[in-house]
């Protein structure tokens, strides 16, 4: 499928983190339904209850069958600013909040009255609410989520580009995803501004879709890698590319499954800060791996390509 929306140019990527915000709570209330992430909640349940953030009136509006269109908007870049997101959640018109709070399901509880009837002052509120949130629960974890998601949106943008399919390595999910492609098509023909393919941590294990009127089409799709982003430990190498790159590099290499920081490759990789420190060097030197400016590694294509090719 070289274009899910159905013409050149119509699908674009990105990620949002307000929208893992929002998906993140739902993980609280509901743990036992995303047991991938019972790593990541337990750490943010201590923090949160550390912090006395009460999260409540979040989940309030979140934790239903329906979340209101003003919390899930399609990302405006491929990747941007929580602080960006917020700005533009303190700008939706009060009209458009009560009527999404109406529309609910089930109906927003008494304890959202007050946004109800103020909603300028009580997106204030809100917004600052989720600004404390972030800070604790998503922040000591976002460089290696957005590692993640920029990972996936580079190589879903090349797939797209090269006109292979988008989602073949996300079995079992990819029947879902090529179904949801399918309606948000329509919808994104029928808005005019095509189809936003987002890639989520928290969303996991489902596919989520969202046709709001008035809001553009949003596929959003578990992230690829997510399986090992709590992952503590990684995998040993195969003696072919241990032979080719050595212990340590082939380690790191394999360890690198999904993008870590230094002190996380370490403990994945079982080796020493300095040696890590003097092979990730190497692979950078030899293009088998990147480092963004916050310090989080990741494979590139090439090592990606070298990696799977040695497990097939």
């Amino acid at each position: 499928m070289a274009d899910p929306a159905g013409e050149p140019g119509r699908t674009r990527f990105g990620f949002s983190p307000l929208w893992e915000i929002v998906a993140s709570v739902r993980v609280l209330v509901r743990p036992g339904e995303h047991a991938l992430h019972l790593p990541w909640v337990t750490e943010a349940s201590r923090a949160l209850a550390e912090s006395r953030v009460d999260f409540g009136p979040l989940a309030d509006l979140v934790a239903g069958r329906s979340v209101p269109g003003f919390l899930t908007p399609a990302p405006g870049s491929p990747a941007p600013q929580l602080a960006d997101e917020l700005a533009d959640l303190r700008d939706v018109p009060p009209r458009t909040v009560r009527r999404e709070l109406a529309a609910m399901d089930p109906p927003h509880p008494s304890a959202l009255a007050r946004l109800h009837r103020d909603p300028e002052g009580g997106l204030d509120r809100l917004a600052e609410l989720m600004e404390r949130y972030w800070t604790v629960a998503l922040a000591p974890a976002w460089p290696r989520m957005r590692a993640l998601l920029e990972g996936d949106v580079l190589h879903r943008a090349r797939q797209l580009a090269e006109g292979d399919e988008l989602f073949r390595d996300l079995e079992p999910a990819v029947r879902g995803i090529t179904a949801a492609q399918q309606r948000l098509a329509v919808a994104a023909g029928a808005h005019g501004r095509g189809l936003v393919m987002a890639p989520s941590v928290f969303v996991w294990p489902r596919v989520v879709t969202r046709t709001h009127a008035g809001w553009q089409p949003v596929l959003r799709y578990p992230a690829r890698g997510i399986a090992g982003l709590w992952e503590t430990g990684g995998a040993a190498p195969s003696p072919a590319l241990r032979a080719v790159l050595g212990r340590s590099r082939s380690t790191l290499l394999t360890a690198l499954a999904t993008p870590a920081d230094s002190a996380q490759l370490a403990r994945r990789a079982g080796l020493k800060p300095a040696v890590v420190a003097k092979h990730l060097d190497l692979l950078r030197t030899a293009g088998l791996v990147t480092t963004a400016a916050d310090g989080v590694h990741a494979r590139t294509v090439v090592a990606d390509a070298l990696v799977r090719g040695d497990q097939g």
